[in-house]
């Protein structure tokens, strides 16, 4: 007669006999998620005046093992669009049938100003400025109290994806505040060159989900209202390495060369020091050094040109796009490090390997000659 051996029976060796429980169901927004399930629902957030719904996109991915819950969220800014891609390209990733833990996936977490191409809600209030809500409170607070309290408290660790705004473009970074316990190991565990130490804004997630020790990293890359492919290779990388360094996926069997991440000191803006059309010289990622050309602000109607110098050593963390400038206006963000020629140098790598990826370009279109759909001839 066969004999079972439970998880507490020993060996003949006196050893306890190794063995893995399983995970326990998984509840998230009144719902029940059993282990190896994969969900998609609507969460109901508010109404417009119209009684037109807004619901929010979510999805489960419950794993048979136990482990972390990790929230990847995006659209939190209605017109950031490269973390819906990212976490479009993430859903599909093969290894999460061996996943540990439980993935829960929020690509649209402000689906009226995803739908006006917006940073803003009806009432023109910042979500991200509006945790941890208010039951009762503005359409954006209503918002923010329905995620927080139904999707977001039921995450051991969040990854944010973000944008720069219109007319803005950001260097893949992340934005951590790494003295936060458990911040430090996500941020660097993203595998990118440039870790921003970025405190924390009241009422925004980061802050809030920390106030309940939710470690939280912000993934910020690309342009409001454009797609990025590297910034959304990048983000998808990233995110899986992640995963990988919380355990909720395998190692990979062959190990890769990951990007060296360093930490910027501080940051700061450079501003037009005149009104007028600007050229910028410096590229996103490069180094500058005291002295150095930033770019030109030219007078439209005169020859007159001021030329914008750099005041500090550091690497361009975001860029304006918009040549038309106002006296004020932000034009460079500019990070800087220790080591800002090493930093300039891991970007650039960073950035061949990211081309070189398998990922990148993933649905570029063949030319004529070699689509067979093609009348060409």
């Amino acid at each position: 007669m066969s004999k079972t051996v439970n998880a507490d029976s020993t060996t003949k060796a006196g050893k306890k006999a190794k063995t893995t429980k399983a995970a326990k169901p998984f509840e998230i927004a009144g719902r029940t998620i059993q282990p190896g399930e994969r969900v998609q629902f609507d969460l109901p957030t508010a109404n417009l005046f119209t009684h037109t719904p807004l619901n929010m996109p979510v999805e489960v991915i419950h794993g048979r093992l136990p482990g972390p819950v990790l929230l990847i969220c995006a659209a939190i800014h209605g017109d950031e669009l490269n973390g819906v891609e990212i976490i479009r390209r993430t859903r599909s990733f093969g290894a999460l049938n061996r996943l540990r833990g439980t993935l829960v996936l929020v690509p649209v977490v402000n689906l009226f100003g995803f739908i006006h191409q917006s940073r803003y809600l009806p009432d023109r209030r910042d979500l991200n400025r509006c945790f941890p809500g208010n039951e009762r409170g503005s359409i954006a607070s209503r918002m923010a109290h329905i995620f927080f309290n139904e999707v977001v408290k039921r995450c051991t660790h969040i990854i944010d994806l973000h944008t720069a705004a219109v007319n803005r473009d950001n260097l893949p970074q992340v934005r951590a505040a790494l003295d936060e316990p458990g911040v430090r190991a996500m941020a660097e565990g993203f595998s990118i060159p440039v870790i921003i130490n970025s405190g924390l804004i009241d009422n925004s997630l980061r802050a809030e989900a920390g106030q309940l020790g939710i470690p939280v990293i912000t993934y910020e890359a690309g342009e409001a209202l454009r797609l990025y492919e590297r910034s959304i290779v990048t983000g998808v990388r990233g995110i899986v390495s992640v995963m990988r360094a919380l355990e909720m996926l395998p190692a990979k069997k062959i190990q890769t060369v990951r990007a060296e991440p360093y930490i910027a000191k501080s940051s700061g803006w450079f501003r037009a020091p005149a009104d007028g059309i600007f050229r910028p010289i410096a590229k996103l990622g490069a180094r500058v050094k005291a002295g150095d050309t930033l770019g030109v602000i030219s007078a439209p109607f005169s020859s007159d040109e001021s030329l914008l110098l750099a005041k500090r050593d550091g690497i361009v963390i975001c860029l304006s796009n918009l040549p038309l400038v106002n006296e004020g206006e932000a034009l460079f963000h500019i990070a800087y490090f220790e080591e800002a020629r090493a930093v300039a140098s891991e970007i650039a790598e960073h950035g061949s390997n990211i081309e070189e990826d398998r990922l990148y370009e993933i649905e570029s279109v063949p030319s004529p000659a070699e689509d067979p759909r093609s009348d060409a001839t």
